[in-house]
């Protein structure tokens, strides 16, 4: 494998995912700027480039198997991968009532969110286990939290049976993919950015993109022997 770390963030093109990115990079790795709309990922490597980043575009559709497959030949070419952070999301628009909500929007949800996580994750674990500290980061919410959820009094923004559901589901695939690797060098955890201002809210978070990054920046870079199966924000850890 190459000398240099390389990572691969999903939909990086702009918001939390680009932060990442911005914040893989500046540590001197190589960055795979995945993202859906192949001209705006271009637009992201131009800029990380500009900022001093080693950035290349990996054309990326989570849906897609044809996409992924050709994602992971393209990073095989490269070198390998190190580092997959799996930051792509929707949030599927609504409503999203549970009494009013269309089946097709939690489908079209949980096949981005939580399917799509899962099928990258599985095409790119050959490169993964190459590496000698390979790291999966899942970006997950505060809103996957059952136990915040559930609390009484608790803001944990609109009721969303799409969504929210979507990241409990990508937390529980979390910890199973922990178990299976537990005997292997592969450290997985899910990350909670906060309620920052992006785009997939309108913008009308009181967190920036930035620091929405720190969290998974660091799952990122744990140490070897570091935690695995865990759900972590900036302060430590989320409960489930």
């Amino acid at each position: 494998m190459s000398v240099r770390t390389i990572a691969l963030v999903t939909g990086a093109n702009k918001g939390i995912g680009y932060e990442i990115a911005a914040g893989l990079g500046a540590l001197g790795w190589s960055i795979g700027v995945g993202a859906r709309d192949a001209e705006r990922g271009e637009v992201a490597v131009a800029k990380l480039r500009a900022a001093g980043v080693d950035a290349f575009a990996v054309p990326l559709d989570v849906t897609s198997p044809s996409s992924v497959t050709a994602a992971a030949e393209l990073l095989a070419a490269r070198g390998g991968l190190d580092v997959l952070v799996n930051n792509a999301g929707i949030t599927g628009g609504g409503p999203q009532e549970p009494t009013l909500v269309d089946p097709e929007i939690i489908r079209t949800v949980v096949e981005t969110n939580v399917l799509g996580v899962i099928r990258v994750t599985n095409a790119l674990l050959p490169l993964l286990r190459r590496s000698p500290s390979p790291r999966i980061v899942n970006m997950s919410s505060s809103v996957g939290s059952l136990t915040r959820q559930s609390a009484p009094g608790a803001e944990t923004g609109p009721i969303a049976a799409a969504y929210s559901p979507s990241k409990t589901f990508l937390n529980a695939i979390t910890v199973q993919y922990a178990k299976e690797l537990r005997d292997t060098n592969i450290l997985i955890n899910a990350s909670c950015p906060g309620y920052c201002a992006t785009d997939l809210n309108g913008f009308r978070g009181h967190r920036t993109a930035e620091q929405g990054a720190v969290a998974a920046i660091r799952l990122a870079t744990l140490p070897d022997g570091g935690p695995s199966g865990g759900f972590f924000d900036e302060e430590g850890e989320v409960p489930w």
